[in-house]
């Protein structure tokens, strides 16, 4: 691992109340000591006690920069379990540059994206999966990604990752054990036993499994795609629940012809909202592929929101259009509830399972009952938050495949009375392969693939 000192600007690069340049490495402290001036110049911060803050003013030669507090943190008690710095100074771009110019004159180097991280896993203050999950907090959209990323920087998932490892660990060695020492150690009825295991192993991950989709929902979002036939409303509905027109809305039919793309913040959820064409059969070569990208949405989306004008009369293509949200998380809006209504809710109802809500996106009255109905589906309904691991990590999700998969041809050998030596091949590969979701045994080159996606500062 390279030992050098390094140094990174750890906020944001844009004019703020406070900026912070972060240091970290063997020669950290020296390296502020050279730049650090207490109001007296008598004080070393060497010599000072861990977790201690340090007023005073950081010098390039004999030029003050910057008036500053300076945060001290002594190895291992640190975020990179190394000796680290922290000045706390102005938050202007130019005032953070020159210290940080200042820094790298005194001795240390420009960290790398996400190094300061990556030396907090590599000197195992953190492993793998936790250092994932400083991007998921920093990238996290609502309450709920943010809840699932810090359960897994606390160690949850790689709690439970370790002991179905050591599970799968204690079986290998038995069957090393028994088939190296016989006498002492009999594979009588050890077949039948250590299918019961791999069992409860297999159950446990498929647990983990089964929350991945809704852990992808939590951390990027429902993609909530609106549906309906022209001139329905759609584009009023977008701007109502967005609080601002961003859809052209005219009475001309067929306005939108591509996807409109937008993120809102609901109740702790988060919506990425698309706003689609007009579902109709048409000759306009341009609305076809308008009308096909909205069906190929559709097919993709969590949630699909149909809109209908109630002012109106449902016609076959609306029944085509119920018939395929059959299968499908859907909520029906009869829209347009401030002209004389022709469609009720029950009319709908007749015809379908799904929820039905009436509303008026010109007049914004209904939306709040929308809303709720979003949350009952998200969080009251299917995916209920408690205290529950969820996979949010789609490597982490194909590794735990690949686990499950080793798994089940240990039972295949088991139940084809292969020998016992045959079991700890794929015992193995499912080890390795939990492993690599926190880290151990992980090849250097996912490690840097890993870390470069982070931001610099971390």
């Amino acid at each position: 691992m390279n030992k050098d000192t390094i140094c990174a600007i750890a906020t944001a690069m844009s004019s703020s109340g406070i900026g912070i340049i972060r240091i970290s490495g063997s020669e950290a402290i020296a390296i502020a000591d050279k730049i650090y001036h207490s109001p007296n110049k008598d004080k070393k911060l060497e010599s000072c006690k861990s977790h201690t803050i340090h007023y005073g003013y950081i010098y390039d030669g004999d030029q003050k920069i910057d008036e500053v507090m300076v945060l001290l943190m002594k190895a291992p008690h640190s975020y990179t379990a190394e000796d680290s710095v922290e000045i706390d100074c102005h938050g202007g771009v130019f005032v953070m540059q020159k210290i940080l110019e200042t820094v790298v004159k005194a001795g240390a180097r420009l960290a790398e994206p996400g190094e300061f991280t990556k030396r907090a896993f590599l000197n195992g203050r953190i492993d793998l999966s936790q250092a994932e999950s400083v991007m998921d907090i920093i990238d996290s959209q609502n309450q709920f990604a943010l809840k699932s990323s810090m359960d897994q920087l606390s160690g949850r998932l790689s709690e439970s990752i370790r002991l179905y490892r050591e599970n799968i660990l204690h079986e290998m060695a038995f069957i090393e054990s028994a088939l190296d020492d016989p006498e002492h150690f009999s594979l009588d009825d050890y077949p039948d036993e250590l299918s019961k295991k791999i069992q409860d192993v297999i159950r446990g991950l498929q647990e983990l499994l089964a929350t991945a989709d809704n852990g992808r929902i939590l951390k990027e979002g429902i993609q909530t795609v609106i549906l309906g036939k022209p001139n329905v409303g759609k584009s009023s509905l977008l701007n109502a629940l967005l609080g601002y027109e961003r859809a052209i809305v005219t009475d001309i039919a067929g306005t939108t012809r591509d996807v409109l793309q937008e993120q809102i913040h609901l109740n702790g959820l988060t919506l990425n909202l698309m706003d689609t064409a007009g579902i109709r059969k048409t000759d306009d070569i341009v609305e076809k592929i308008g009308v096909d990208k909205a069906m190929k949405e559709a097919d993709d989306a969590d949630l699909i929101i149909y809109v209908i004008d109630s002012s109106g009369e449902m016609d076959q293509e609306d029944h085509d259009l119920l018939s395929y949200l059959k299968d499908k998380k859907a909520i029906v809006i009869l829209n347009k509830t401030d002209l004389e209504q022709k469609i009720q809710i029950k009319d709908v109802e007749e015809i379908t399972n799904l929820p039905v809500i009436a509303i008026s996106a010109k007049e914004n009255t209904g939306i709040d009952l929308l809303e709720k109905q979003v949350h009952h589906l998200f969080i009251a309904g299917e995916i209920t938050y408690n205290d529950q691991i969820y996979v949010t990590n789609v490597r982490h999700k194909s590794l735990i495949v690949e686990a499950i998969s080793s798994l089940n041809l240990v039972l295949r050998s088991i139940e084809d009375q292969m020998p016992e030596d045959f079991y700890s091949v794929d015992l193995m590969n499912a080890y390795k392969q939990l492993g690599l979701i926190i880290g151990e045994s992980v090849e250097d080159d996912l490690v840097e693939e890993i870390f470069s996606k982070f931001c610099m500062g971390k």
